[in-house]
């Protein structure tokens, strides 16, 4: 038997431009991910989808039209190995698809020592239809969706466990992967476990991150689609068809985010306000719990510096860094040699790359763009990320861009899904605005955005520009690669930037949170507008005794000095491993000993308080305060009846929670004090200085089931308020 800690599934993975199976930054970050697991030496497999023919390849006709296209590749001509069996015939994996079951094949793509496998549906087993499932990453056609899901969560299951990889920890990359839950808990029912307790088994070894508060990121699909194609799968579980529905139940749809929270015991964002927002998108599914306290953490993304640096500028800090320094990246020390290096060194690094992205990547017919301040725009075209920004004044554009003395040039780049009509419109609206006469030359649109042309400009450019809707941005991570090389980032002040800057190391759009979309653009743009104008333009021209621009090489330093640390996935697989994996092999090891005694007693435990919560009742509390000896000093005293029914005292917490008006929370615990009769209990508590504040605030009494083996006091969703 193989031992695997950790199963990282993903619906794409962005190793390299010669395997177009990703996207975009979901899948690069994934691949990322996997390269630092390998460079770590950690334990972990990858379980993925071979597309067979990739995501789209992109044209841009004249008209600004995008068109897609849709090779299909070769995998003799890729490094991808067949994945086979004991006997060495290539492996068969069956899934339930509806009524029928789909056969699927594997290939294995090493990175390093760290397998991933990725699951096909193009077998001779499969009619013409089921052989085509796998085609496309994200295909508009929701039952071809669906069934990628099951293939990616189930079929994922079933070939580790055909290769006796049994992992420690499952890993749930976004919610695309959410099915495979449902399919551990079939596994246990098969085996004679109930199925409360094998989905507390389940739940203890898995782990869910989120990476978008978009509400196109979270897959959902009708309820009697699910019915179609789990209808034979429900029995199988151990539970009733009703039960099973409920775990991923949101209104009238079946929701894979839901699914993966209510399946899994660790549930983290990509950034700090990204946990944030996604407090606040769960607090809708749970209103009765403030979203300060939904079960959310974050692990800020990073990128990998092998990868995303330039080989040029690399070989420039191998001359002043200490001989390790990739392998000690996160440690901002090993950094601190970068700001000695002399201005001019840095300088002509950086413009000889600016000078080989040019020619690489055709910008020459641009109006000498190696000379201008050269800003790139490059990410997946989707309204919510406004390319349309930096064009809201055209006359003021017009000024910046076609400066005699200091003009700038854009270049933009990315692909909108084919079923994104208004994202294309995007790059449509661009192309025509780059063909008329002002900004001919100085606008540029790339076509056919991948990894390797995302390299050159990451690398090349000057300037980085990103203007989402605030705070719609759960990361980003192409501005951290853009960091690391010295380029200048110019973003609003979102995902992992609001982490970031520091007000020397680029520059903030602070970013509007208020108001119409209007509004918000029409702010937002006044404030790009005026940066480019009266700061970087001016900065970036500005030479000093020696003819360099000492000043903007000196962000340079910055960026790279406090950023690089920072934003890789060295530092981020390190935290995913310490912070989340480490104390989730613990926790699903426990729960699953002695024959699943942990879980059993959880599961029984849960059941119990579900059961007998509807006797819960919070009494109208009582507070007063005294005067203390001190001046100033008041202690305030809470009191309060508390009807539990056959619940135990040491089985809730009972808290006084209010408002700290500054968009926090206070807390007082309160302690049973005296049983009085049926159930009924008064609870004390006391604390300094929250009289007012009860009286003033929406204080109330909070009731919630607790346990030492939740992973969070709100694991059961459940809490009774006072009236």
């Amino acid at each position: 038997m193989m031992s695997t800690s950790v199963a990282y599934f993903s619906a794409e993975f962005g190793i390299d431009g010669s395997l177009p199976i990703y996207s975009g930054g979901l899948g690069i970050l994934a691949g990322d991910h996997i390269k630092a697991a390998n460079e770590l030496g950690l334990p972990l497999v990858g379980v993925g989808l071979f597309y067979q023919k990739g995501y789209f390849k992109q044209r841009i006709r004249e008209d600004g039209v995008q068109e897609h296209l849709y090779p299909e590749l070769d995998p003799g001509k890729l490094p991808l190995e067949r994945v086979a069996d004991a006997s060495g015939n290539p492996l068969i994996i069956q899934v339930p698809v509806a009524s029928r079951s789909v056969y699927l094949k594997a290939w294995c793509l090493r990175v390093g020592q760290v397998p991933i496998y990725l699951l096909h549906s193009n077998t001779e087993q499969n009619d013409e239809h089921d052989r085509r499932l796998t085609d496309n990453l994200y295909p508009g056609d929701p039952n071809v969706r669906i069934i990628q899901e099951i293939i990616l969560g189930i079929g994922g299951v079933r070939l580790l466990h055909a290769l006796g990889i049994r992992p420690d920890v499952w890993h749930l990359n976004e919610g695309h992967s959410a099915f495979l839950t449902l399919e551990r808990i079939r596994e246990y029912s098969a085996s004679g476990v109930s199925f409360e307790t094998a989905k507390e088994a389940v739940k203890a070894s898995t782990v869910f991150t989120t990476h978008t508060p978009v509400p196109a990121g979270h897959d959902k699909f009708s309820i009697s689609m699910i019915d179609h194609y789990f209808g034979d799968y429900y029995w199988q579980l151990g539970a009733d068809r009703d039960t099973v529905i409920e775990l991923g139940r949101q209104g009238e749809e079946f929701n894979m985010t839901r699914l993966a929270m209510n399946t899994s015991s660790r549930v983290n964002g990509v950034s700090k306000l990204h946990e944030k927002v996604t407090k606040a998108l769960f607090h809708r599914w749970t209103p009765h719990i403030p979203e300060q306290d939904i079960p959310v953490e974050s692990v800020t993304n990073g990128v990998h510096i092998g990868t995303w640096i330039s080989p040029d500028l690399k070989a420039m800090l191998s001359d002043y860094l200490q001989p390790d320094w990739e392998r000690q990246a996160s440690d901002p020390a090993v950094w601190t040699p970068v700001r000695e290096i002399p201005a001019g060194r840095l300088w002509r690094e950086h413009q000889k790359i600016k000078g080989e992205m040019i020619r690489r990547l055709g910008f020459t017919d641009m109006r000498y763009p190696q000379e201008s301040l050269l800003i790139g725009f490059a990410r997946r075209f989707a309204t919510y990320k406004r390319a349309l920004l930096i064009f809201q004044d055209l006359d003021r554009l017009d000024r910046i861009v076609n400066d005699p003395e200091r003009p700038v040039c854009f270049v933009f780049a990315g692909k909108a899904h084919p079923a994104d009509f208004p994202g294309q419109q995007l790059i449509r609206r661009i192309v025509e605005l780059s063909n008329t006469e002002r900004f001919k030359g100085r606008i540029r649109v790339m076509e056919n955005y991948d990894m390797d042309s995302a390299k050159w400009l990451v690398q090349g450019v000057d300037v980085w520009l990103n203007t989402p809707v605030k705070p719609m941005e759960a990361s980003g991570t192409s501005g951290q690669k853009a960091a690391m090389n010295g380029v200048l980032n110019l973003s609003v002040l979102d995902g992992w930037w609001n982490e970031g800057y520091n007000g020397r190391n680029g520059w903030a759009i602070e970013g509007e949170m208020a108001g119409s979309s209007e509004h918000q653009a029409s702010v937002d743009s006044g404030k790009l507008y005026r940066l480019l104008e009266e700061e970087i333009v001016p900065l970036y021209y500005h030479r000093d005794e020696q003819g360099l621009p000492s000043g903007w090489v000196n962000r340079m330093k910055e960026s790279i000095c406090t950023l690089a640390p920072r934003f890789n996935t060295g530092r981020m697989v390190s935290d995913y491993w310490s912070k989340i994996y480490v104390p989730t092999i613990e926790r699903g090891r426990r729960f699953a000993a002695n024959n699943f005694e942990i879980a059993g007693r959880v599961s029984a435990y849960k059941a119990f308080i579900r059961e007998q919560w509807k006797h819960v009742r919070v009494n109208k509390p009582n507070a007063y305060s005294t005067q203390g000896t001190r001046i100033g000093f008041t202690e305030t005293f809470f009191q309060v009846l508390v009807d539990l029914g056959p619940i135990w005292e040491k089985d809730v917490r009972v808290e006084v929670v209010g408002s700290d008006g500054n968009g926090g929370i206070w807390k007082v615990r309160l302690k049973a004090a005296e049983k009085l009769d049926n159930g009924l209990y008064r609870f004390e508590g006391s604390c300094c200085d929250k009289h007012d504040a009860f009286l003033h605030s929406n204080a109330n009494i909070r009731v919630v089931p607790i346990s030492s083996e939740f992973t969070n006091d709100f694991e059961m969703e459940l809490s009774a308020w006072g009236e």
